[in-house]
């Protein structure tokens, strides 16, 4: 089994978890074996004694860690309200503190004394001020310390795995890249073609031409801004625009559109190609299998620069496979997880008539003007 399989696959985690926990006990019965207060007992007797300190000693270092791992750590990770997480970690202190004195106090001295009466091991029927606060402090150090390296292992692997998700995302985005440098061997040749196709269909086909033309809008986007890291809001409206115009044009007069964009779309920036998947996936899975009366709804706001995305669309009773569950949205979701963590929420809906998709996205200035469209299309959404 490789080693990295162990330390990072689910399927292993009780025997990780065993692993760590049966270490920790080792080491603290031997610790606690050779302190000054067994120091007077023979081996065999500290032995023992220490085991069962480290067995009871558990129960706080377990509290402390695992709730160090999967509380706290997941709030520093996703940059939470540090002064709520400082609390939070005060109060976990003062907890185990408190946990590990009474058991060290009220708890172990009696066990101890019942298996060795002739030991003579100190316990305490109550708690004063002073004792209280010496075997809190005395409980501390053992939480502190397999809660820190815990929380450490916890911020290690967190990290290798962002990473390699990190990683895994670069190489989709390349084989993407690859696949679009292979559509651009000849760009030129491509958008030449359809400028004489276009040409030669607006004497005999108005609608093929608009078809045309607004098809070679599209790629020459896809193709030229899609590499870059930003882009105007107003460009990635216009492309969403183009693409539903080719739709409804396809659709002819039976699909009804709203498409609503707030007009100061102008004044932000965003990820190319992030809102077209939603849309395809409407078209896809909904309008396109919706025989009577297909219908799309689009609108896109903004409260400060925050966008809210909302795309509803009517579906048919009975679609033949989930519309949601392909690659491209599941592409999606990962580029906003890498590219706005933590300045996004997406949810996908599924009623039974309509889906809808609720985006928001805190997004970046423009500092530039959107660029200016080149595409020739009437506005059929709103003819």
């Amino acid at each position: 089994m490789p080693t990295q399989d162990f330390v990072f696959k689910k399927h292993y985690r009780l025997y990780r978890h065993l692993l760590f926990w049966s270490a920790w006990w080792i080491f603290c019965s031997l610790i606690y074996a050779f302190t000054p207060a067994v120091a007077s007992l023979s081996l065999p007797v500290r032995f023992v004694s220490s085991s069962i300190d480290s067995t009871f000693f558990l129960i706080p270092h377990t509290f402390f860690s695992y709730t160090l791992m999967y509380v706290v750590v997941p709030r520093l990770m996703s940059k939470s309200n540090n002064g709520v997480t400082l609390l939070m970690v005060l109060g976990l202190l003062f907890i185990t503190a408190l946990l590990s004195s009474i058991i060290g106090m009220m708890v172990l001295g009696n066990i101890k004394n019942f298996f060795f009466p002739r030991a003579n091991f100190v316990h305490y029927h109550t708690l004063n001020r002073s004792s209280l606060f010496i075997s809190m402090m005395a409980g501390l150090r053992g939480g502190i310390t397999v809660g820190g390296l815990a929380a450490a292992i916890r911020i290690m692997k967190l990290l290798y795995l962002k990473e390699q998700r990190n990683m895994q995302l670069q190489q989709e985005n390349t084989q993407a890249q690859l696949q679009i440098l292979k559509a651009q061997v000849h760009p030129h040749f491509l958008f030449n073609t359809l400028n004489n196709i276009y040409s030669h269909t607006q004497n005999t086909s108005h609608t093929a031409s608009r078809l045309v033309l607004g098809l070679s809008d599209m790629l020459r986007y896809m193709l030229y801004e899609g590499n870059q890291p930003l882009v105007a809001l107003a460009d990635e409206v216009k492309l969403l625009h183009d693409y539903i115009t080719l739709e409804t044009i396809r659709y002819g007069n039976k699909l009804d559109v709203n498409f609503d964009v707030a007009e100061n779309s102008n004044d932000f920036k965003i990820a190319p190609l992030l809102l077209l998947p939603f849309v395809e996936n409407s078209f896809k899975h909904g309008a396109s299998q919706v025989l009577d009366h297909p219908w799309l709804s689009l609108t896109i706001t903004f409260t400060g620069n925050v966008m809210y995305f909302k795309l509803l669309n009517g579906k048919a009773e009975k679609v033949n496979h989930h519309p949601y569950g392909g690659l491209g949205i599941k592409n999606i979701e990962a580029r906003l997880k890498l590219l706005y963590d933590g300045k996004h929420q997406l949810e996908i809906q599924d009623d039974p008539d309509v889906f809808i998709v609720s985006l928001q996205v805190e997004l970046e200035k423009s500092m530039q003007p959107a660029r200016q469209g080149k595409s020739q299309l009437k506005n059929v959404l709103y003819e």
